[in-house]
């Protein structure tokens, strides 16, 4: 099993270095995909330089600002170019502990897409202030009826995929960012027959930076449901 973590970045320069070095002691054979959006604060210029030094980093340089779904379809495209099998969302915040990845590694073994749910046994989220708890464990419950995939967290940016996931689906046919992008690649897997298995997972608020979450985010969720939900009626996923 070859595994590439692929890490979107923006303005992470005082997470980036520390979550790396958190992840290659897993000693897990991974290697890293830094997708930087042209960073204010340095960040590509740091994963440059941890690039050089260590044959297991990668990094892919963007404009600029480009949104988190533009990167993970950057993300997959270099990872489809090349022989990695197994594939990880991950955000650079530290929201996402490294010390899930090994769990990860082992249920993708019988599963094509493993995810890391914040409401599989209750709510397992951390510093989150209340009112954004709310929106997002709606957000999930609206999902679930609207599309009605089996799925408790469709809205989470952890996750593990197999090859032939990434390889099945569309991506010229892929535009939503943020939540939306993470209901959409969900829905699209779930409709294609796919075993998805999801996993508990400790989300903890970001320990430095500040969160890339926007009114334009939710409401884009908010419509991409019924998007997916006409497009399936067509046939037209």
């Amino acid at each position: 099993m070859k595994p590439l973590v692929i890490i979107p970045t923006y303005n992470e320069k005082e997470n980036v270095e520390e979550l790396l070095r958190q992840i290659f002691a897993l000693e897990a054979g991974i290697e890293i995909l830094i997708v930087d959006d042209n960073s204010p604060d340095g960040t590509g210029a740091l994963a440059d330089r941890m690039a050089a030094a260590d044959p297991r980093v990668h990094v892919l340089h963007r404009e600029g600002k480009m949104g988190l779904g533009s990167a993970y379809r950057a993300g997959f495209q270099y990872a489809l170019q090349r022989d990695y099998d197994v594939v990880f969302e991950m955000d650079a915040d530290f929201s996402h502990s490294p010390e899930s990845i090994p769990v990860f590694l082992k249920e993708i073994e019988t599963a094509d897409l493993v995810l890391g749910s914040r409401y599989l046994h209750g709510v397992t989220v951390v510093n989150w202030p209340l009112t954004r708890l709310i929106l997002s464990y709606s957000a999930n419950m609206y999902s679930r009826i609207i599309t009605g995939m089996p799925i408790k967290d469709a809205t989470g940016g952890f996750k593990c995929f197999r090859r032939e996931v990434l390889e099945a689906i569309d991506w010229s046919r892929v535009k939503s960012d943020g939540y939306g992008f993470q209901i959409e690649i969900n829905f699209k897997a779930y409709r294609k027959g796919f075993r998805i298995k999801e996993i508990p997972i400790l989300f903890v608020d970001r320990m430095a930076g500040e969160s890339k979450m926007s009114r334009k985010i939710v409401w884009e969720a908010a419509y991409m449901v019924w998007r997916l939900r006409l497009l399936d009626l067509l046939g037209a996923l």
